[in-house]
């Protein structure tokens, strides 16, 4: 039996939809004739936010790469609805703009979720953006100063209502932590915890790292510990950062953490937020990344999560160091 996990063949260090290469080249964004000029020899990102965000992807042997379009693909745009992304090593801008997808031989409609593990560093980074961006200004069409509706400035990166006010786009920080025993080898553990939300299919029940949204006034770390404790009543100790990536669902920045905590004090769970939680080892996460079954009860095999997400990224890199 397998974990339904997708292989991937990430290097460690890097979490999946934290690579790039673009240059942003920021100072591009408010010069409309240089903005003008370079639509006109621009590579074209279409993601179609209303349907999950998705774009077109085709295939070099068997990993997808982006199918990036020529600016007449995109011809019955508003200029203000043109999102630049940034210059491409080559010195090509790239420009996304949210609109449907076109029926093109060879390629199909991909998000995200499915194919950013195993984009490119270049593709990653430009897809990421796309979406991070286009959500963003999905949501923002009015402004919540005041209420009126926005238009798009700065070549997408900001919005403005029609009294002047500027907004720019906004990410929310979220915290994520694998905790861990600190036990080296294949018999150490770490603690990870079943939403309440997420439905069990296919024999399968998925397990994840905690998580929650960093609190106005609060550091991530203090973030770490009123999570971990709220969730399963364990108090984490010796935190420290891993790792962040964009979640762009619709707009999270995830910061990556490890940290300890004891397997022998009780889990006390809150069951609006986590409906299992249990200690894993090693042994046990090795055998679901090979495909093995490892059961977790009620007649369920242990999944990981997606292999886009930050939260596989540090269990991988805990596998991994088990020194």
């Amino acid at each position: 039996m397998t974990s339904g996990l997708p292989p991937t063949d990430l290097p460690a260090g890097h979490p999946p939809l934290a690579r790039s290469t673009l240059d942003r080249a920021a100072h591009r964004r408010t010069d409309p004739q240089w903005l003008a000029d370079a639509w006109q020899r621009a590579r074209v990102l279409l993601v179609d936010v209303a349907n999950g965000g998705r774009t077109l992807v085709g295939s070099v042997g068997d990993k997808p790469e982006l199918i990036l379009l020529g600016p007449d693909a995109a011809r019955d745009s508003a200029p203000g609805a043109r999102l630049f992304l940034g210059v491409e090593p080559d010195g090509v801008p790239v420009f996304a703009v949210d609109a449907p997808l076109p029926e093109l031989a060879g390629t199909r409609p991909a998000n995200l979720r499915e194919v950013g593990h195993l984009l490119s560093d270049r593709d990653a980074g430009l897809f990421t953006t796309a979406v991070a961006l286009a959500n963003w200004h999905a949501r923002h069409l009015y402004s919540s100063l005041t209420g009126l509706s926005t238009a798009v400035g700065d070549a997408g990166w900001s919005r403005r209502d029609e009294a002047g006010n500027q907004l720019w786009p906004r990410t929310d920080p979220a915290m994520i932590v694998l905790v861990h025993d600190g036990v080296p080898g294949p018999g150490g553990r770490c603690l990870l915890g079943n939403n309440a939300a997420w439905r069990s299919e296919r024999g399968l029940r998925r397990y994840s790292c905690l998580a929650g949204y960093v609190e106005p006034g609060e550091s991530a770390e203090d973030a770490v510990v009123r999570e971990v404790t709220e969730e399963v009543g364990l108090v984490p100790h010796h935190i420290g950062y891993v790792a962040s990536q964009s979640w762009p669902f619709p707009g999270s920045l995830m910061l990556g953490f490890f940290a300890l905590a004891d397997p022998e004090r009780p889990i006390r769970l809150d069951p609006a937020e986590i409906a299992h939680a249990g200690w894993f080892s090693r042994r046990d996460i090795a055998a679901v990344l090979a495909g093995e079954a490892v059961e977790v009860g009620d007649g369920l095999r242990l999944a990981l999560p997606p292999p886009s997400s930050i939260a596989l990224f540090l269990i991988r890199s805990w596998l991994e160091d088990a020194r």
